[in-house]
């Protein structure tokens, strides 16, 4: 069995209505890294404890899903986290219950309106909410980011789960670089961390709000311009550089700021961390 994979532009349209109205912003897990791996130049001995973060983008009517942490049945099983986990200096940290689907509830979103689901990139702490998906809510990537996965010989070493995207019942809608996706939705190409990593830019009444994913662990990436520390390929460097310019020029532009994947003090996920 496996995903059933088609061009975004041969899909229906995303079942939303209007324009984009508020983000649910939502901390769904926590990850110990090097800040090395966040920040080009940055300490290999000094360690972050990272929030795994979602974004719901609500809409008039529907909303969409960008990205979504783990699936917390690989955290749950013993033999299933040593077997997913077992890194040396990794441990992921879910809180207790499904924090991806509890938050989506306690924010008043029914599951049975989510037209589709964003993955920025393949990690494996970004793709947790494919299993909720039915096979009319489809999963948005990169084409060249699903190439990445089903050509990689390393899953382990790419910190991927093939299983989590390749699976029966799941639709891939393939994007090509910078893709219009609804009404003030957008996707934009920001491959370096991955080949195929992508961030969304979403125009709400009164400002832009750019959602940057890994390109931008930090927000000490877009702010000092450099790059985040983790690449893929010979080409990946470049690529990173080119992506983290070009967050920093929407983040700089009026009513515009860029919201950081992983930043511990970035006060959109402390603010959440704190009150709960």
């Amino acid at each position: 069995m496996s995903s059933t994979v088609v061009d975004f532009t041969s899909l229906p349209s995303l079942r939303l209505s209007g324009r984009p109205r508020r983000l649910v912003p939502m901390v769904v897990a926590y990850e110990p890294i090097p800040e090395a791996v966040s920040l080009e130049g940055g300490s290999s001995f000094r360690f972050l404890m990272e929030p795994v973060t979602a974004v719901a983008v609500v809409f008039d009517e529907g909303w969409v899903l960008v990205d979504g942490g783990f699936d917390p049945a690989r955290i749950r099983d013993r033999a299933t986290r040593t077997a997913s986990f077992d890194y040396e200096n990794y441990a992921p940290i879910v809180p207790p219950g499904d924090p991806l689907v509890d938050q989506i509830s306690e924010a008043g979103l029914d599951l049975a309106d989510l037209a589709a689901a964003l993955l920025t990139h393949s990690h494996f702490d970004h793709t947790g909410a494919a299993r909720l998906l039915a096979s009319d809510q489809p999963l948005l990537v990169q084409r060249r980011e699903w190439q990445h996965v089903r050509e990689t010989t390393d899953p382990r070493g790419d910190f991927l789960f093939r299983a989590d995207l390749d699976r029966d019942g799941l639709t891939l809608g393939l994007l090509d670089g910078d893709t219009p996706l609804a009404a003030g939705l957008a996707a934009i190409d920001t491959s370096g961390h991955t080949p195929g990593h992508q961030s969304f830019v979403v125009e709400l009444p009164e400002r832009t709000v750019v959602l940057a994913g890994d390109a931008a662990d930090l927000l000490d990436n877009i702010e000092r311009e450099v790059r985040c520390g983790s690449t893929v390929g010979p080409d990946g460097p470049a690529l990173a550089d080119h992506a983290i310019s070009r967050l920093a020029s929407l983040h700089r532009a009026p009513s515009s700021e860029v919201w950081p994947a992983h930043d511990p003090d970035f006060p959109v996920w402390s603010a959440i961390v704190r009150s709960r």
